[in-house]
């Protein structure tokens, strides 16, 4: 593809003669032996301890999704999903863990349609089976060298000492505040005293780290029995699955009209599968599959390749156009298609293959944007409510990268918020609430159904060239999650920036889409700016049909990219973090 050059190398033709022009905030932080960035400061510092020890890039990343559970458990729970593709580079290895749990038995269609209209009500009817535990477990299972304990020590330590809040997770929980306020579980964590923690408070989980610690204390009992380490981190997932824990969630469930079973829990195992992947220029991208949005991803790079992308211009006006009309037809398909593939048909083939691609970039007019909302490739127009002009909807979710040493690399979306569920009391956790990804329509690709998985907004990304793994790249934010990578991996191939340049740079992003969270609303047409962008740029794509929305510089709803890129040729291992989620940080050695 013309307007592709690789992302191992900084120093592409493009590269060379705009790079004096990129000013990041921030340096991109480079290693020779191993490097970790993710959505927050603490989370980096115990993968990179993790690394520092002898862990591999799996411990590492486990361990910083752990804390994340903790130091960032607005957006990421520890009893949440966790989807993740590792690579392991002795083996040739690359597979993805959903870390994404099912609808319970007991789930229909009828009982939302029955029972609450159709809608997918906040609260416990939303919990889907808890992954991220067994995901993690079975990721040091098959792929790490280290113990649960000795992964989960920081976790529990800032979960029982406490860590300073910060700005970000203070604001986060002052929005939240009112939706934690109807349950008084979530009341005594996240309002103590009545009111949200401030910037500077010391706040502490005690019934998190209890919950964990019980984990840890089951595999150290297994182990001192004489168990090996396999045998431990299989003691440490009955605990959640089996044991007290897991009595703990179905008994609280039982009582107040949830759904989640003994037999639900005791019998969910993650799944292991081969990634999907697209060939953009020299580069192989790679996403988990069609029960989460990734391959909107990699349909959006195929739409574009037959762009000259380089010629229309970083973010001027013909190449925002172009980007984000490719984006609304992903976005349409994923409406149309997009379900557990283990449940229904979905033609991934034909998404994924060219001729589907230039089918659908034909209707991109570059004087005009799609008016309303575009169909699916089955021409199945949205049904979407249209939400109001001053809306917006949820987002969570983190994000963890890693490379080590011996070039085995991990990309993870640990997620699940603490404000649309309740905590299940005395534990800390607050079970997956992803089934507000399903809808309550049974001719929906992702309607609810009995051991089915949502479809998942959590998508990790890697990136190969030549065959090699070059980067784990990913993004919290809801449905801005593939649009803020998209600009990244095209600022980074196409235009030849630096990671932390491309991370930086003014975003834009569409919501001409129906929502992935319940109630799905869409906002037609609507296309949001970071305040960096011109007022002549404003008019013009204004003038194309788009409703513009100027949003601040630098604003977190514009997603929060990590990624570590190892440079093939040099060996160095190089990170962005981004400061849009300013808690975000790299560690690279």
């Amino acid at each position: 593809m013309s307007s592709s050059t690789s992302i191992g190398s900084a120093d592409s033709a493009a590269g060379s003669s705009q790079e004096s022009t990129f000013k990041a905030w921030r340096p991109a932080i480079s290693g020779r032996r191993h490097a970790i960035s993710t959505g927050h400061y603490l989370a980096s510092h115990a993968g990179f301890e993790i690394l520092q020890a002898g862990g591999n890039a799996i411990d590492a990343g486990v361990a910083a999704g752990l804390v994340l559970g903790v130091v960032h458990s607005d957006q990421v729970n520890v009893a949440g999903v966790a989807p993740m593709i590792v690579w392991m580079a002795d083996r040739g290895e690359l597979v993805s863990i959903d870390g994404v749990g099912s609808w319970p038995a007991g789930a229909s269609c009828e009982l939302f349609i029955r029972e609450h209209g159709g809608q997918l009500p906040e609260g416990l009817l939303r919990t889907v089976i808890p992954a991220a535990p067994a995901a993690w477990i079975e990721a040091l299972t098959r792929y790490g060298t280290m113990s649960f304990g000795e992964v989960a020590r920081s976790a529990v330590g800032f979960a029982r000492e406490g860590f300073v809040m910060y700005p970000f997770l203070a604001e986060q929980l002052h929005l939240a505040a009112c939706n934690n306020a109807r349950w008084p579980s979530n009341r005594e964590i996240y309002l103590p005293e009545g009111k949200s923690p401030t910037v500077g408070d010391i706040f502490i989980q005690r019934d998190l780290a209890k919950s964990l610690q019980y984990m840890i204390d089951e595999e150290a009992a297994a182990i001192g029995r004489g168990s090996c380490r396999i045998s431990g981190l299989q003691a440490a997932r009955d605990a959640f699955y089996r044991g007290d824990l897991m009595r703990a969630i179905t008994n609280f469930h039982a009582e107040n009209g949830g759904l989640l079973t003994e037999e639900d829990m005791a019998t969910y195992r993650v799944k292991l599968a081969p990634t999907v992947s697209t060939r953009f220029g020299d580069l192989d991208v790679h996403s988990c599959g069609f029960w989460s949005q990734g391959p909107a991803l990699l349909q959006a790079l195929n739409i574009l390749a037959s762009f000259d992308l380089n010629a229309l211009g970083h973010n001027r006006v013909e190449y925002i156009h172009v980007v984000v009309e490719a984006l609304k037809l992903a976005f349409a398909d994923r409406e149309g298609f997009y379900g557990d593939p283990d449940v229904i048909h979905v033609p991934a083939e034909m998404l994924l293959s060219s001729p589907y691609a230039e089918m659908r970039r034909m209707l991109i007019q570059k004087d005009r944007a799609w008016p309303g909302l575009p169909p699916a490739g089955n021409n199945i127009k949205s049904s979407a409510v249209t939400g109001a002009e001053t809306e917006t909807g949820p987002f969570d979710t983190s994000y963890v990268a890693v490379v080590d040493r011996q070039g085995n690399a991990i990309s993870i979306c640990p997620s699940d918020t603490c404000s649309d569920t309740i905590i299940i009391p005395g534990t800390g956790l607050a079970p997956s609430s992803r089934g507000s990804q399903s809808w309550a329509d049974p001719k929906h690709p992702s309607s609810v159904a009995p051991g089915k998985r949502p479809r998942l907004t959590p998508n990790p990304a890697m990136v190969f060239r030549q065959g090699k793994m070059t980067m784990p790249i990913g993004s919290p934010g809801g449905d801005s999650q593939i649009q803020a990578v998209l600009q990244v991996l095209l600022n980074m191939s196409v235009f030849g920036m630096d990671p932390q340049t491309a991370v930086e740079e003014p975003r834009f992003v569409t919501y001409s889409h129906p929502d992935s969270f319940a109630p799905h609303t869409a906002f037609p047409g609507r296309l949001c700016l970071e305040g960096r962008f011109s007022n002549a740029t404003v008019d013009a794509l204004s003038e194309l049909g788009h409703k513009v929305v100027l949003w601040p510089d630098r604003l977190w709803r514009a997603g929060g990219v990590c990624l570590v890129r190892h440079d093939l040729d040099s060996g160095v291992r190089e990170c962005g973090a981004d400061p849009r989620r300013a808690a975000a940080y790299a560690l690279g050695w």
